[in-house]
């Protein structure tokens, strides 16, 4: 019963610690984009459709990558190359993002969907309780444990990933410097799409293997916060999406064991969790400030 529990959790972070990924490599270039749910919705749809047109979810999951960062790419045109408002830009994206899916992924209802089958080591995947939580996953979610390892040794210990900090920091200094500014920020915007792509992807090939129309339901809402909750910095990243991981999943072990909680209660507190969390961070402005890229949504146009 544990086994399983702590399978369906690590299920279910696995989406929310990608997205939260990529966010945070944006984010700490000084690019908001409120466009995660967007990218996400379009990766899910772009994975189930090739999965379905090829049968391949490997073809699936590079579909999903695609689709997630095209779609930055869109949004960094409007307000890197453009300049326009990032909040506004982001929001737009992911009303973009729901509306385009449903109608493209409307023939799609209803369809079975091909899974990406979980990755078993022998002898290892046997042992007791964490054999499978730790050797018997899906290959999403090795990649995502590999991407926070990846991305904390690059923003913390890399000539590249100090560039990308002091672009975050203060791009006018920057781009004083020579840094390019722009170049560096786009790069930063696909690797964030890629992630939230791939993260549908794992929503439509691995968490359900199936596609319906806004399946996201909120995740990128969630991922966003996460950045903040784990103070822009990757390892905090993991504790967090587990354990909004853990809060999604303890609403349907609720609803199964008939606890007497209505359940459209139970079904909103993943998103009142993250309400709490944000307004108990907030609550101490020192720890918020700490990390926060000083540019931070704030354009940059060089002739300017």
């Amino acid at each position: 019963m544990i086994e399983a529990i702590l399978l369906t959790i690590a299920t279910a972070a696995t989406p929310l610690l990608l997205a939260a990924l990529g966010e945070l490599v944006v984010e700490r270039s000084g690019v908001l984009n409120l466009g995660v749910e967007g990218m996400m919705i379009m990766g899910a749809v772009a994975g189930f459709g090739a999965a379905q047109l090829s049968g391949s979810p490997w073809v699936g999951l590079l579909a999903a990558v695609c689709a997630g960062a095209l779609f930055s790419m869109l949004f960094g045109f409007l307000t890197l190359t453009l300049a326009t408002n990032q909040v506004a830009t982001g929001l737009s994206l992911t009303i973009l993002g729901l509306g385009l899916s449903g109608m493209l992924g409307e023939s799609f209802v209803g369809l079975p969907g091909l899974k990406l089958q979980a990755w078993a080591i022998p002898g290892l995947s046997e042992i007791p309780l964490i054999g499978k939580l730790l050797f018997a996953q899906d290959p999403i979610f090795y990649i995502s444990i590999a991407l926070t390892v990846a991305v904390w040794w690059f923003v913390f210990f890399t000539r590249a990933g100090l560039t990308l900090r002091a672009v975050g920091d203060s791009h006018v200094s920057a781009h004083a410097l020579g840094l390019r500014v722009i170049r560096i920020r786009y790069l930063a915007v696909l690797f964030g799409g890629a992630c939230a792509g791939m993260a549908g992807g794992h929503l439509s090939l691995v968490y359900t293997p199936q596609w319906t129309e806004n399946m996201t339901a909120g995740r990128g809402w969630i991922a966003l916060a996460l950045v903040v909750f784990a103070s822009w910095l990757p390892w905090r990243l993991v504790a967090g999406a587990y354990l909004f991981g853990a809060v999604t999943i303890a609403q349907f072990h609720a609803q199964a064991q008939g606890v007497g909680i209505p359940s459209q209660f139970l079904s909103a507190l993943p998103y009142l969790a993250t309400i709490f969390v944000l307004v108990l961070i907030s609550s101490n402005r020192r720890m918020t400030m700490r990390n926060t890229p000083a540019s931070l949504g704030k354009p940059f146009v060089p002739e300017r």
